[in-house]
């Protein structure tokens, strides 16, 4: 009867060590609440075509981008001529030794623009215009 009295004792204790070294690894997380994801803080970019954006309107909240798919050979020779620099400006396409990046266009601030993409190397010209809205 000794023995099962000792086994008794020492799966308790046993239990106990397991649990203590389980909280103990736990100690050194951070216990600082989440400030939120990046989903909640970046909106997802709007993607226009360049074969079928010629005429339209896009409309892109504040701190907003728009991606410009639809050329993926020559999408580092797209110039922008933008009517109100205040209201959206370009990024031209590049590559780099590990990634391709399509133009795009970033929404500044509230308005519209009229906006005119030109590529250099086909000549392809597109028109029209970005409305930017506020955040909501």
């Amino acid at each position: 009867m000794t023995s099962t009295r000792t086994l008794v004792r020492t799966v308790p204790a046993a239990g106990a060590l397991v649990l203590a070294l389980a909280l103990g690894g736990c100690a050194g997380a951070s216990s600082a609440p989440a400030t939120g994801s990046a989903s909640a803080q970046l909106a997802a970019p709007v993607i226009a075509d360049l074969t079928k954006i010629d005429g339209t309107t896009v409309t892109v909240p504040v701190g907003g981008v728009v991606d410009l798919v639809g050329d993926d050979e020559t999408f580092t020779d797209w110039t922008a001529d933008i009517d109100d620099p205040e209201v959206v400006s370009f990024t031209a396409g590049k590559k780099d030794a590990s990634a391709s990046f399509n133009p795009g266009l970033t929404a500044l601030s509230v308005g519209d623009s009229d906006v005119t993409l030109t590529n250099g190397s086909t000549g392809q010209k597109v028109e029209f215009e970005v409305e930017v809205t506020a955040k909501g």
